[in-house]
């Protein structure tokens, strides 16, 4: 028996396979750099959330909608990549946890830095 359910074990080929396709297939020069850092399987496997982390603020928005208006694209590349009887539907979503993760650490540094300055 596997160590942990199907749809997490499917999750984690999505993102792999979605990370190769978009970096070797997707060849729209307005993309900017992206990370796939997880993708989120329902139960059934129909539906699937791709969290992807964009690094340039200025490209944000402007390479999610090319990532959601190529999700068709994706979805046929990863068909043939994937052997599965109903491959799911991709769903891109912007993964803040980087930028969350950083505005923490910068909030723990300027404490740090505040309390060695008063004492």
């Amino acid at each position: 028996m596997h160590p942990y359910k199907r749809s997490a074990r499917v999750g984690d080929l999505i993102r792999e396979e979605i990370a190769d396709i978009i970096m070797h297939k997707l060849k729209d020069p307005r993309i900017g750099f992206i990370t796939v850092t997880g993708a989120d399987v329902s139960d059934d496997l129909r539906y699937a959330k791709v969290y992807v982390s964009i690094l340039e603020d200025a490209k944000r928005e402007e390479t999610l909608k090319i990532l959601i208006s190529s999700a068709k694209f994706i979805r046929g590349e990863l068909g043939r990549r994937i052997r599965m009887k109903i491959l799911p539907e991709l769903i891109f979503k912007l993964d803040k946890s980087i930028e969350y993760g950083a505005k923490i650490d910068r909030i723990i540094r300027e404490i740090k830095e505040r309390d060695e300055g008063s004492s």
